[in-house]
């Protein structure tokens, strides 16, 4: 299970001169920018969409490789890597919704919402259900660079 939900961004130049962005740990998904910082918002756009659709297919999240100058961290949306959290820990848990419902003493459509990626969940209620499946929210709080 990864422990964190940012991954690094390959950036190229492409033959008009604009910014192209991948996440090679995913292997599909581009987007670009005029200018190297339009294309890093653009990527963190491409980033919630590469975690949620890789969910939505109920696929595991690949482990995140090592940043570097070449390929900078891209931090996805905070409740995206609340999700994906939650996702990974009851994957890693490997029991089905409606055992996490009758041990969480609640309806089973309220388990598919807090599974489903386009379906907000608060965030102490999400930390609790990873409380529950043996894993922890963490905060780290970084510089700007």
């Amino acid at each position: 299970m990864p422990d964190t939900f940012n991954y690094p961004a390959k950036i190229e130049r492409d033959e008009d001169g604009r910014f192209v962005v991948t996440f090679p740990d995913f292997g599909w998904g581009a987007t670009d920018g005029a200018t190297l910082d339009e294309a890093l918002d653009e990527a963190k756009d491409l980033l919630r969409e590469l975690i949620t659709t890789t969910m939505r297919k109920g696929r595991p999240l690949p482990e995140p490789s090592r940043a570097s100058k070449r390929r900078p961290l891209v931090i996805p949306p905070l409740q995206t890597a609340l999700k994906a959290a939650l996702y990974e820990a009851y994957r890693q848990a490997n029991i089905s919704q409606r055992r996490l419902a009758r041990d969480l003493n609640i309806a089973e459509n309220e388990v598919r919402r807090m599974l489903n990626p386009d379906h907000a969940t608060k965030a102490a209620t999400i930390d609790a259900v990873l409380g529950h499946l043996g894993a922890r929210l963490s905060l780290t709080v970084d510089k700007v660079a």
